[in-house]
């Protein structure tokens, strides 16, 4: 059997060979396996180092003090973390949390749960773009508002939130600024510094890494305190107790090294894949873009198809591998709540396609999924 062209990467990345190799190193007996909290002998001091070194790894993409990156399972649980941990550290402080109907789901059903224990959420409707404005977020705000969630990159549409003048006005009003990052990470700058970010969430398997590691950065400052949501041990300040997995810190760290290092390269050959993919679909009657691409990473482009319904064009590009949203809503028959959020018709809703593209997409994938999609919609349509 053929292995379908992989133009999915926003739902995740294969993990690249070279942080697969570091990763092996942590594994066996051979290598770095101990107990990073195993203080006692030199094993487990290597294992810290490492886990250390992927802390700074990872704090250097973001111009980040190390110690304010918190190890988690994913972005999910970071993202939890920041909310749930924020709102209920900080109680007496006030109740109230802005963020955005076209959130994650790790952020909507994590505010939706804060609902549940009396906190208060006012949800922003998107511009059509997917976009949310400082002047929507700064009429939201209100003196009881202490904790602001907004993306930096939709997951579905690829937009950027202008995040610098977000968390400017969050903090004119005295709230704190949480960023989901899992989609930024390694094609933005993200300067947590720079951009006053208090919170931000990372996913090392959106960005070449293993499943199952992530991060939260906190700011260190009194401003920014969590209860922790898991317990036993004390691990990572107090905020996230747990026995650290050293080999996929350590592969998150070297994918972290990596899109340092190399993300504009990335940035730059996605680009080139993005644009000859819409030029090669460019002469294709009734084809339109939810993505807004001229304010979007170069990497996701949402597209409808007027005449053919999204479920059986799907079935028809068995050839590629690709999807009707995010992965963490697939399981659903309704049309996309990011797409009608931004006001798209139910029915082109349903006749959306994501297409994300990554490190290892070549020319050839492109060009194959242009003729596959061009044969598809033309029987389809037929």
């Amino acid at each position: 059997m053929n292995t379908p062209v992989y133009l999915d990467y926003a739902a995740t990345t294969p993990v690249d060979p070279r942080v697969a190799e570091v990763m092996a190193r942590h594994l066996t007996q051979d290598g770095t396996f101990a107990n990073p909290a195993s203080r006692s002998h030199m094993l487990g001091w290597l294992a810290e180092q490492a886990v250390e070194g992927a802390r700074r790894q990872v704090a250097d993409l973001l111009n980040a003090d190390p110690r304010e990156v918190v190890w988690t399972s994913g972005a999910t649980e970071a993202d939890n973390l920041a909310l749930i941990g924020f709102m209920r550290a900080n109680r007496a402080r006030g109740s109230h949390l802005v963020t955005s109907r076209i959130e994650h789901k790790a952020v909507v059903d994590t505010a939706k749960a804060l609902e549940a224990e009396g906190f208060e959420v006012t949800w922003l409707d998107p511009q059509p773009d997917g976009r949310i404005t400082p002047t929507q977020l700064a009429e939201a705000l209100r003196d009881d508002t202490v904790l602001v969630s907004l993306m930096a990159v939709n997951n579905e549409l690829g937009v950027i939130n202008d995040l610098a003048a977000l968390a400017e006005v969050s903090h004119a009003h005295g709230a704190v600024f949480h960023v989901d990052a899992a989609q930024a990470a390694g094609k933005l700058p993200l300067d947590v510094s720079a951009m006053g970010i208090d919170l931000l969430s990372l996913s090392a398997h959106k960005l070449y890494g293993p499943k199952g590691v992530g991060a939260l950065y906190v700011r260190r400052s009194p401003d920014i305190r969590l209860d922790a949501l898991i317990h036993g041990g004390g691990h990572e300040r107090g905020m996230r107790s747990g026995t650290l997995a050293t080999h996929q810190i350590a592969g998150m760290g070297e994918a972290f090294a990596l899109a340092s290092a190399e993300g504009e390269d990335d940035q730059r050959h996605i680009t080139e894949l993005r644009d000859r993919f819409l030029a090669g679909l460019a002469d294709l009657d009734g084809v339109h873009r939810n993505t807004a691409v001229e304010v979007a990473v170069p990497n996701i482009v949402n597209l409808a198809f007027d005449g053919v319904d999204g479920e059986s064009l799907l079935m028809a590009l068995r050839h590629l591998a690709i999807s009707t949203g995010s992965a963490c809503n697939s399981a659903s028959v309704e049309p996309s709540y990011v797409l009608k959020g931004i006001g798209v018709p139910r029915s082109r809703a349903l006749a959306s396609l994501r297409f994300s593209f990554g490190r290892f997409t070549q020319r050839e994938d492109v060009d194959t999924a242009i003729q596959e999609l061009r044969h598809a919609i033309t029987a389809l349509r037929r």
